[in-house]
């Protein structure tokens, strides 16, 4: 008798079905997952700026206001015991450190800002004597390189520290200092002029229609519009460059802090001082795009230095508010009309202006 011998295995037809067929649902799943990882980091984001919120409220209930967008640059430690009160450039986000937890951050970063003055070492100035290569203070205040991990929206993947900042001293032999970065900007309100900073005086012509502005004294009651109508803190990612978002000591663009801490609803000045590249050339990102540059809520770019002048956020379609009522929303771009001097977007950042707030 003769046996029959079957083969077995794949032919090619079969093998390239079974080969699309796994790509289709591949093709299928990636959508989904990612889905499912925007819609996590929008929560966790958004528990990152409920704690904010609770933080701030905290320090209103301590302090009777909420802290200064930006602390006065002049500020100086007293000459005779006991010396404190040297925070110079520190952002609100330094000063609510005691209130999210990050209390021994805060007390490290004031010491060292408040130790004795032996000459002029500069140790009230938050990121040291740079412009001497550090040769008094030797390093910057320890916090301005430290991450605080709930300061960054986990839709941002990069690492949001730089172990090398530029501090504009090319002749400096010494390693140079470590900076930290946030995503989370204090909504600083309309500015009515350029800022003005001469030496440790400055004159900013600020509405004060925000609720975290320059030297701001603010106090929950003092939102008139409605705490569940006002935007306090927004959604801002660090361009590529790095240039802006340093957390703890923000001076900004302009000594204000915008730019770095605190942003306003409309920022022409500050999209006329950055630049980006267009066809090889370096030009202002008003002219860029033009007549204004980007301001307002639009979506953006980590790539386009321009899109750091306007709020905007790495989760798709909108970004994350943390309102005067210490609530989190989720807010779709559709909210503002960049083109338009005003909006339901630039309402919402006014702390007493008396707007009308609709549906958003």
């Amino acid at each position: 008798m003769k046996r029959s011998l079957r083969r077995t295995g794949f032919t090619l037809v079969e093998l390239l079905v079974v080969i699309a067929i796994i790509g289709i649902l591949i093709g299928l799943l990636l959508p989904a997952v990612q889905k499912i990882r925007d819609a996590a980091g929008r929560i966790k984001c958004a528990n990152n700026m409920r704690q904010l919120g609770l933080a701030l409220h905290n320090h209103n209930d301590t302090y009777g206001q909420f802290p200064a967008g930006v602390e006065y640059p002049g500020e100086r430690p007293w000459r005779s015991p006991p010396r404190h009160g040297a925070h110079a450039f520190w952002s609100w986000l330094a000063n609510i450190m005691p209130f999210v937890e990050q209390d021994n951050l805060y007390k490290l970063a004031d010491t060292w800002a408040n130790q004795d003055q032996v000459g002029a070492n500069y140790f009230f100035w938050p990121w040291g004597d740079f412009w001497n290569c550090w040769s008094g203070t030797i390093t910057p205040n320890p916090a301005c390189g430290t991450l605080v991990p709930i300061y960054l929206c986990p839709a941002d993947s990069r690492n949001l520290k730089v172990e090398d900042a530029d501090w504009g001293v090319s002749s400096c032999a010494k390693t140079l200092q470590p900076t930290a970065f946030t995503e989370y900007l204090g909504v600083a309100g309309f500015r009515l002029a350029k800022f003005k900073y001469v030496g440790s005086t400055a004159t900013p012509p600020e509405k004060a229609d925000g609720v975290l502005f320059y030297r701001s004294k603010v106090r929950l009651t003092d939102i008139t519009d409605g705490t569940s109508n006002t935007f306090i803190v927004g959604e801002r990612p660090p361009s590529a460059d790095l240039v802006y978002g340093w957390w703890f000591a923000g001076a900004g663009y302009d000594a204000s802090g915008r730019g770095d801490v605190t942003l306003g609803p409309r920022e022409y000045a500050y999209a006329a001082s950055i630049t980006t590249i267009v066809n090889g050339s370096s030009v202002a990102c008003n002219v860029a795009y033009p007549p204004n540059g980007k301001v307002g809520f639009q979506p953006g770019r980590v790539q386009d230095p321009c899109d750091q002048t306007h709020f905007w956020s790495m989760h798709t379609g909108g970004a994350n508010w943390l309102r005067g009522d210490a609530s989190v929303r989720f807010v779709s771009y559709n909210v503002d009309q960049p083109a338009s001097p005003t909006s339901t977007f630039t309402a919402l950042c006014t702390k007493d202006e008396g707007e009308i707030i609709g549906d958003y």
